[in-house]
């Protein structure tokens, strides 16, 4: 895309008591307007990289795929900021959409208010999960993952997640809204067969239930983060069989559910 990830501005600033003109680097947003099979289905508010993956994480997400090969035709139209979707079967979960939706980039009931029915029926436990970490490790995963994201340096304004295995990072992804930048994560592995079991998720913003749901789609059964859990995310979290890791700071993080995966040295097993 041509859309950049950020812009300069000039801002005042106010510090010690005095104020300065000086020049900030503000984070981008971009509208992206899915046109399923013909009907507009959704209109997606992010950041204007990796729009393929997005698309195709978020159709997945919502239960209209369940594989890259079920998309026949993906073309994005920059221009116009429309993607237009052609899969080769429609599938019923079509049926339980009937308008367009807005899902913007914040982080509260515009994206809530449509999630939890369709996932009842293509949420399951995972089954499969070979994934372990050290302690150590998740250090080194959350160190990273914000190293790597020059956006947020510059910004402040955006969230990461990054696709791990115990080595490092395999995939990361950047996006104002943090559900994008998880379906940017889940677009990519589709895109590419990558083999998720032993794979952790590292992300920037709490855990939410949303969080937790996106996490048991892409087939990940570890999820770390810098920030808090909810009561609901950790309750989805038992039942989908996901080990979530909060508060991952400096040295100290917070081990919330399935502990049985992080390796502590000298600690046989956490119960």
């Amino acid at each position: 895309m041509n859309q950049p990830m950020k812009r300069k501005s000039n801002i005042w600033r106010y510090e010690a008591g005095a104020v300065h003109k000086i020049t900030d680097t503000i984070v981008t947003e971009y509208p992206i307007t899915i046109v399923l099979n013909d009907q507009e289905f959704a209109t997606l508010v992010c950041s204007p990289e990796h729009i393929e993956e997005l698309v195709v994480g978020f159709l997945a997400s919502e239960g209209i795929i369940r594989s890259y090969a079920e998309i026949k035709e993906l073309t994005f139209i920059e221009a116009t900021g429309r993607a237009i979707v052609k899969t080769h079967k429609v599938n019923k979960l079509n049926e339980l959409f009937h308008s367009k939706r807005v899902v913007t980039s914040c982080c509260g009931k515009s994206r809530q208010s449509f999630y939890f029915y369709n996932d009842e029926r293509t949420v399951k436990p995972l089954e499969k999960v070979d994934a372990t970490v050290s302690i150590d490790q998740c250090f080194h995963l959350m160190r990273l993952m914000q190293d790597s994201s020059v956006i947020f340096q510059d910004t402040g304004g955006v969230h990461n997640a990054a696709l791990c295995d115990q080595n490092g990072i395999i995939v990361d992804r950047t996006d104002i809204g943090r559900h994008n930048a998880l379906d940017k994560i889940y677009g990519y592995c589709l895109q590419d067969s990558i083999a998720l079991s032993d794979k952790i998720i590292v992300f920037s913003g709490r855990i939410s239930s949303e969080v937790v749901l996106k996490v048991a789609k892409i087939g990940c059964g570890i999820v770390l983060s810098k920030s808090a859990p909810t009561e609901l995310a950790l309750n989805l979290a038992e039942e989908l069989n996901i080990t979530t890791v909060g508060f991952l700071r400096s040295q100290t993080l917070n081990i919330y559910t399935r502990p049985d995966r992080i390796k502590i040295p000298g600690v046989l097993s956490l119960t």
